[in-house]
C-alpha cells in the first residue's frame, strides 16, 4: 500500500475519535503501538484537530480577552508540537531511506515528505468539516451548492496531494530524489531569539 493511502484512514480515525466528544480538552487515546509510524500519524492529526477547534473558539467575537490570550498561548504551543512531530516523521523517512544509493543527477524536492503529509492531515480535516457543512440542515440552497463544490475540490486535492507524496517517496527510494531536512527554527517561541522575550532580561 502506498503511503498516502496508508495515512488517510489513520487521519480519518483520529478525526472521528476526536468528534465523539468534540472537546479540545479530551485526552488523546492513541490506539497504535508507541513510537510506530501509525502512532505518530495519529498524534499528528490529533494535534491538528484540537488546534482546528481552538482556532474556531478564539474567533468568537464575544470571547473574554483573558480566555483569548490563554487560547493563543495554547495555539503557539500546539504549533511547536506540530513542528516537532513533523520533523520526527521526517526522521522516520531519513532512517528508512538511509541506505539508498542516490543517483548522480538526483534532485531535491521543494518540501520534505513529512511537510507534505502535514498538508494531507489538514486536508482530511477540511474534508470532514466541509462535509459537515454539506450535511447541515436548514441552510440556503446556495450555501449547500457552494459547499458541495468546495468539498469536491478538496477531495480532488486529497487525491492529487496523495499522488504527489507517493511519487516523491518512490523517487527517494529509487535515488532519483534525495532528502534534506531543515529544522524550522521558530523564533517566536525561543527566549534567546524573540526580542520581546530576551529584551525583558
Amino acid at each position: 500500500m502506498k503511503f498516502a493511502e496508508f495515512s488517510n484512514p489513520i487521519f480519518e480515525k483520529s478525526i472521528l475519535d476526536y468528534h465523539v466528544k468534540d472537546d479540545v480538552d479530551t485526552p488523546i487515546l492513541n490506539p497504535y503501538p508507541l513510537k510506530s509510524i501509525e502512532y505518530y500519524l495519529y498524534l499528528k492529526n490529533w494535534i491538528d484537530t484540537v488546534q482546528w477547534h481552538l482556532e474556531d473558539i478564539i474567533r468568537d467575537p464575544d470571547i473574554h480577552p483573558d480566555e483569548a490570550l490563554k487560547i493563543k498561548r495554547r495555539i503557539d504551543k500546539s504549533n511547536q508540537d506540530r513542528t516537532d512531530l513533523v520533523e520526527l516523521i521526517d526522521s522516520y523517512f531519513l532512517d528508512k531511506y538511509k541506505d539508498v544509493k542516490v543517483l548522480n543527477d538526483a534532485t531535491i524536492n521543494t518540501e520534505s515528505p513529512a511537510w507534505a503529509i502535514d498538508r494531507l492531515s489538514i486536508l482530511a480535516l477540511k474534508i470532514y468539516h466541509m462535509q459537515e457543512q454539506v450535511d447541515r440542515k436548514y441552510t440556503t440552497p446556495e450555501h449547500h451548492e457552494a459547499c458541495v463544490k468546495k468539498l469536491n475540490v478538496l477531495k480532488e486535492q486529497q487525491v492529487d496531494l496523495g499522488t504527489a507524496i507517493n511519487q516523491l517517496l518512490d523517487d527517494i527510494e529509487a535515488g532519483r530524489k534525495y532528502m534534506k531536512v531543515y529544522k524550522q527554527m521558530k523564533m517566536y517561541n525561543d527566549p534567546a531569539l524573540n526580542p520581546v522575550l530576551y529584551g525583558k532580561k
